[in-house]
Formats: structure tokens, C-alpha cells, sequence
């Protein structure tokens, strides 16, 4: 179906070449901008970018734009807990990551971006997304089912920001919550994994000056990630809109060269709201809303400081195991934390060189219990080539196992058993990951 949906893309983009010379005039690449859409875990509000490379001018009217990136990686991981690694870049699970130690050299994802300009207020985007180290699909990385494309984004984007500061976008996106982007080159935080929310939806937006504020209305159910309210009958099918995405932040100099950014969102469900035990996208009864509010911090355009705060609003009732000896500790709120800086060493170069750190967690029980927390922390150092390319280097270790399914055990699925968690306080690991993403 999808490489149907994707066919029909292209035809329809050549069809209207063809049929009218003014819908299409330009089909070319444009790596600096493909490298900002596809990048996945810095600036991860891609609409926003669209709209102000257009404004820019870096994206033409009747165009069509086609992008391409691929990042591949050699990592080892090592853990003081057999087949138990906390790092959440690679799909948790005893398929892929068994003993304690791991090493493989892979391709980590593929990307391929279309982003056609009708005229100066109408684009669309689409990316198409390769990436079986985090596929859900059953079995190991070399298994069929985790080898698939997906369509992972693609919206309709109505707006010119250069003469009016109202815009609107529909599809598939990131939502509008908190500021999930990360310093790390190639590492996203633990508060992405936690809340970085990913759904069919239609978005509003408003930016003048320092100002953006953002409404999403998104469809219920399980979303793609982050993302679930109650749609009724017992299902997990979308098909209701009745979750929604607010988003307040706003931008301004407090000294020369100093730029602050400050905001906060609003998620009316979020993901942590399945009773016990708990298993992914299984239905909810009733929603678990979030809050977030973050900021950044830019010193002489070469410093940058980051942070933001994520917590529901209710508890998570999953979190709590019935079953002695596990059920003296209460079901608790989730909450993820994430603080880093990052310096560019030079500036005005084709190459630059960037050293970055990063701490975030993720908070799912109280003191002591085995899903208690999960932390991460990061030392980084890229080279960007040509604003488009980047070779990197990342030292991490983690702190804490706890996996969202069967988070605090099971009462009938094996091999867990009643009054045991897969999830581990204890466990750590350490590891790096060389790497290399190439847009064009």
C-alpha cells in the first residue's frame, strides 16, 4: 500500500508538470535543506522549518524538491545485566541485544524526502523512512518484518509566513509538544522516547516576531508514538479526534549575542495511561494528560543550552503490580528530565566541529522499585560537512532497565511471572557509537 501511495505521489507531481508548466518548474536537491527535514534529533518541528526556508527564500515556488539521507553506524554496548541495555537508540529486546555484550556494524535508517511547492502558501512533505534497528516488527534486524518502508511523515502545509503570521498543516507529524529536540549528533533524549509524540492531525499555528503558538487536534487511540486517548468499544483504532496539542514559546535577546527561548506545552494524552499489565498500544480507559515547559539558551550563535521538564498529570495505573512482593510500590506519575549544552569550536569553515553533552531520564516509579527510573548521558563530537553531512562520535552510559512492556511485570505472559519485572534499577551499561549521515 505504501509504495502505491508513493507511486501515486510522483505521478501526480510529473502529471501536473506535464498538464500545467506552471504548477512545476524545478525538480532538483537542495542538501542543506534535506539535511534540516530529515535530520532526526535536532530540530524536529518540520513544518516550521518548511515554512521558514520558504520565507527564506531557500525553497522555490513551483518545485519540487528531493532528499535523501543515510546513517549508518558501528557501536558496542556492554551491560552489568545479561541482555538488559538501557540504550533506547536500538529496539530494546532480547532479539536483538543478547549477553552482555553487543557489536554490529549497520545501516541505522534511510530516508527519502519529496517536498512540492504549488505556489507561495501551499507545500507538501513527505518522507519515507527505512530504519530496522527501531522497527516494531517482530525478530532481529535481518528479519522481513522489521525491513519494511513506512511512510513516516507527510503533511500539507497552507502558509506564507512573509505576509501573514497565521499557518495551518495537516497529515502526519510530530506534534507540537515541548522541545524534544537533542545536542547529541546522533542520540535522541530520553524525554524524546518519552513524550515525543508522532499522529495523524491537523495543526494551527501563529508567529510574529518572537511569538509561535501552536493548536494540533490529533486523532485518538494509539498514535504512532507518544500519543493515545480512549476511542471507545475497547479499541486502539484511531478513529475519533479528540486529543489535542498545545503550544505557547517565545524568543528574544536579553543582551547582545545572548537569544533566549522559553515555552511550554500542554498534551491532553499521552501514552502512560494502560492499566496493569501493561503491554505497547494496548487500549486505554481513560487519558493521561501531560505538561511540558522547556528552554534554550544561544551565546554568540556557538553556545547552546537546553533543557525542558515532562510529567503526566495523573498516575500511570499500569505501574503498579498486584502481586506481592512488587505491590508495595505505588503506581506513579511519569515524568523525563533532559539538560545539555553543546559549542561549536569554529564557525566560519566548510567543516565545523561541535563537542555536545547531554543528561536525561525517564521517572516511572517510586524510590527503590525495579522501573524506577532510566537515565542517560552522552558526550558528543561532530564534524558537520557543507551544512548537510556529519561524521560523529558518541560515548554514552545508562542507568536503569525499564522497558514500556511489562514495565512492572506480568500476570500471565511468559516468561514473565506474577510479582516479577523485566524492568531492572540496577542494571548499566556503557558503549559508544562512530557514525556517519550523509543528506543530499
Amino acid at each position: 500500500m505504501l509504495k502505491k501511495l508513493t507511486i501515486l505521489f510522483l505521478i501526480s507531481n510529473f502529471a501536473f508538470a506535464q498538464n500545467d508548466s506552471t504548477t512545476i518548474k524545478t525538480i532538483g536537491f537542495n542538501s542543506e535543506f534535506s539535511y534540516k527535514m530529515l535530520d532526526q534529533n535536532q530540530n524536529l518541528r518540520k513544518v516550521n522549518i518548511l515554512l521558514e526556508e520558504r520565507k527564506r527564500g531557500t525553497i522555490k515556488n513551483n518545485s519540487l524538491t528531493i532528499g535523501t539521507s543515510l546513517i549508518s553506524i558501528l557501536d558496542y554496548q556492554h551491560s552489568n545485566t545479561d541482555s538488559k541495555f538501557g540504550y533506547l537508540m536500538r529496539h530494546p529486546t532480547a532479539n536483538n541485544q543478547i549477553g552482555k555484550e553487543v557489536s554490529e556494524a549497520v545501516i541505522h535508517s534511510f530516508q527519502l524526502s519529496l517536498t512540492a511547492t504549488i505556489n507561495s502558501w501551499l507545500s507538501t512533505h513527505v518522507e519515507i523512512l527505512y530504519n530496522p534497528q527501531q522497527a516494531f516488527g517482530a525478530g532481529t534486524i535481518t528479519s522481513l518484518e522489521r525491513n519494511q518502508l513506512q511512510l513516516r511523515k507527510g503533511f500539507v502545509v497552507i502558509g506564507n509566513l512573509e505576509t501573514f503570521p497565521l499557518y495551518g498543516a495537516l497529515g502526519k507529524m510530530d506534534a507540537p509538544f515541548g522541545q524534544m529536540g537533542s545536542v547529541n549528533p546522533f542520540t535522541n533524549s530520553t524525554t524524546w522516547h518519552a513524550f515525543a509524540g508522532l499522529g495523524y492531525g491537523a495543526q494551527i499555528g501563529y508567529k510574529k516576531g518572537g511569538l509561535h503558538t501552536k493548536l494540533m487536534a490529533v486523532q485518538g487511540g494509539a498514535q504512532f508514538r507518544a500519543m493515545h486517548t480512549p476511542v471507545g468499544n475497547n479499541t486502539k483504532t484511531p478513529s475519533k479526534i479528540n486529543n489535542y496539542v498545545a503550544d505557547l514559546n517565545y524568543a528574544f535577546n536579553i543582551l547582545n549575542k545572548v537569544h533566549l527561548l522559553i515555552g511550554a506545552s500542554y498534551l491532553r494524552g499521552s501514552a502512560y495511561c494502560q492499566d496493569f499489565p501493561v503491554t505497547h498500544f494496548s487500549p486505554c480507559n481513560d487519558n493521561n494528560p501531560a505538561y511540558t515547559y522547556y528552554g534554550t539558551v544561544t551565546i554568540n550563535e556557538r553556545l547552546t543550552i537546553k533543557g525542558g521538564f515532562a510529567k503526566t498529570t495523573k498516575i500511570w495505573k499500569g505501574t503498579h503490580n498486584p502481586t506481592p512482593p512488587l505491590d508495595v510500590f505505588e503506581a506513579s506519575k511519569v515524568s523525563a528530565l533532559d539538560f545539555g549544552a553543546k559549542y561549536d569550536l569554529n564557525q566560519n569553515s566548510k567543516i565545523k566541529y561541535t563537542l555536545s553533552g547531554e543528561f536525561s531520564n525517564f521517572k516511572a516509579g517510586p524510590k527503590g522499585a525495579p522501573w524506577e527510573r532510566q537515565n542517560q548521558m552522552v558526550l558528543g563530537f561532530a564534524s558537520l560537512i557543507k551544512k548537510s553531512s556529519k561524521l560523529f562520535l558518541e560515548v554514552f552510559r545508562t542507568e536503569g532497565y525499564a522497558p514500556l512492556n511489562f514495565i512492572s511485570g506480568s500476570n500471565d505472559f511468559e516468561p514473565f511471572t506474577p510479582g516479577i519485572s523485566h524492568s531492572e534499577r540496577d542494571a548499566n551499561s556503557i558503549g559508544f557509537v562512530l557514525g556517519a549521515q550523509v543528506s543530499f
